[in-house]
């Protein structure tokens, strides 16, 4: 894994992270229920959507901070780690 760091948005990825994994529960518990696949496949669309904008932040964070002190130190390192990591985040 990469250096550890603290970023300003860490909170709130943590606190959307909690949100989404609440919100996996409750749709787990619908699969338990016998509900509509109709409507646990609209809950599945919302976890899907909180996640990947999770990922953006993380994403816009990463840019803003270890992006640009690479790019001024010349890493190019964090460019690779970065371009394969927003390939597998986009598929």
């Amino acid at each position: 894994m990469g250096k550890q760091h603290k970023h300003e948005n860490t909170q709130a990825v943590i606190n959307r992270l909690s949100r989404a994994i609440g919100h996996l529960e409750s749709v787990k518990k619908m699969v338990q229920n016998g509900r509509d696949c109709s409507e646990i496949l609209i809950q599945i669309a919302a976890v899907k959507s909180a996640v990947n904008n999770i990922g953006k932040i993380i994403l816009q964070d990463h840019i803003k901070h270890c992006v640009a002190d690479a790019a001024a130190t010349g890493d190019n390192k964090v460019l690779d780690d970065l371009s394969l990591a927003v390939e597998k985040f986009m598929k």
